[in-house]
């Protein structure tokens, strides 16, 4: 009897281990993002971090920063903002995921020395999908981010974000 509960336990610790490495326990991103705002074409940078709670959900810190110049005025946009994401991993090669953030914005206007700046509320929903070319590397293949931004009563709705890069799964 005690040999089939050493053996039960062993059983056991082995199959949550091996399940344990069903999923990685966290991702790094990071890409380049085309970001529209009110109709306005911006180009950047997008970086996320996400850790991974189990094999479907996980929380992910989401920072980017875009620039444009148009007319000898220069506009630089920064969004950090961090939520719960949820991943679709029943396929080895292709994980779709979407997620829901929730943070800031810091955008400047610059115009021949003279600048002005503001901070905003800002809403991300959005997903994608990565597709894994090695076993801790992927490519986003891409994503779609829809934003919203709330600043001094008023609010910016007709926002969008594409982005694409490299996901590294330590």
């Amino acid at each position: 009897m005690r040999k089939l509960l050493t053996v039960t336990v062993l059983a056991l610790l082995v199959s949550l281990s091996a399940a344990a490495q069903d999923f990685p326990k966290a991702e790094i991103f990071g890409g380049y993002q085309l970001t529209r705002l009110d109709g306005t074409t911006l180009n950047g940078w997008n970086a996320a971090l996400t850790g991974n709670l189990n094999h479907w959900f996980g929380v992910t810190g989401d920072f980017s920063g875009a620039y444009t110049s148009q007319g000898g005025v220069d506009f630089r946009n920064y969004t950090y903002t961090f939520g719960p994401t949820i991943a679709a991993r029943g396929n080895e090669t292709f994980t779709p995921f979407a997620h829901a953030l929730f943070g800031g914005s810091h955008a400047s206007v610059g115009f021949t020395g003279l600048s002005a700046s503001g901070n905003a509320f800002v809403m991300i929903f959005g997903g994608g999908v990565d597709a894994k070319f090695s076993p801790h590397l992927a490519f986003r293949v891409a994503q779609f981010d829809w934003m919203s931004f709330h600043a001094n009563g008023g609010s910016s709705n007709n926002n969008f974000r594409y982005s694409a890069g490299i996901v590294i799964r330590p």
